[in-house]
């Protein structure tokens, strides 16, 4: 079994002067649920290389067993350090693709054309798809054969207007990802805020918050189970 991993190389938060990048605990506790499972993990991002942290990620209010356990771990951290661009990866040889969030993505996943075409190509050949927290909006121009948004109709979450709010990046994020899932269609659901929710429609798995994170990779090898 081998998953690909898809962290976002953006690392500026709008106008504010301020850094932003991949949610830590969005890869960790995925990367250690497919691990436990016994998976291959590729790690991929549109630069190739190390892909920014989000640093308020790695403060200690939001450290977890699974951050801390990351940065300790020598394998993981050279395997970080080298993604492989997004450009040289498809679909073929992996058996699901895992999107972790950070805002990061926002401003360069959900406007990648080799991220919108592994998006739909791996849906097309049958395979998972999950999204965490803001990566949902890499789903944004991802369309189905049929030229409709792919999420038209589909139960999708992902991190919520309110959660926006509370971290008081409303005006600064290029869009909300609430608002454009249901823009294109989606059929948007929600828990409270910060509390783990994922949701899966088929092979489209889609996770609220990094709470979700872990839950979200749980749904991705339960389905490659069936």
């Amino acid at each position: 079994m081998k998953i690909l991993i898809v962290l976002t190389s953006h690392d500026q938060l709008g106008d504010t002067g301020l850094k932003t990048g991949f949610w830590l605990e969005e890869l960790a506790a995925p990367y250690y649920e497919f691990k436990a499972a016994g998976a291959d993990i590729v790690l991929a991002s549109p630069q190739g290389g190390q892909p920014p942290l989000d640093p308020k990620s790695n403060t200690e209010a939001f450290r977890t067993d699974a951050t801390r356990r990351f940065e300790a771990d020598a394998y993981a951290m050279a395997a970080l350090a080298s993604t492989v661009p997004l450009a040289e990866v498809t679909h073929e040889g992996f058996d699901a693709v895992f999107y972790p969030g950070g805002h990061g993505p926002l401003w360069d996943l959900a406007e990648d054309p080799n991220s919108v075409k592994l998006i739909e190509t791996t849906l097309q050949a049958g395979k998972p798809v999950a999204l965490v927290c803001h990566a949902p909006g890499a789903l944004r121009h991802a369309r189905r054969a049929d030229g409709q948004p792919l999420v038209n109709g589909l139960k999708v979450t992902g991190f919520t207007n309110s959660e926006e709010a509370a971290v008081e990046l409303t005006d600064v994020v290029p869009f909300l990802v609430e608002d454009e899932l249901k823009r294109l269609g989606g059929r948007f659901d929600r828990a409270a805020d910060w509390q783990s929710f994922v949701v899966q429609d088929g092979l489209l798995i889609t996770g609220q918050n990094p709470a979700s994170s872990a839950e979200a990779a749980t749904r991705v090898m339960a389905q490659l189970a069936r």
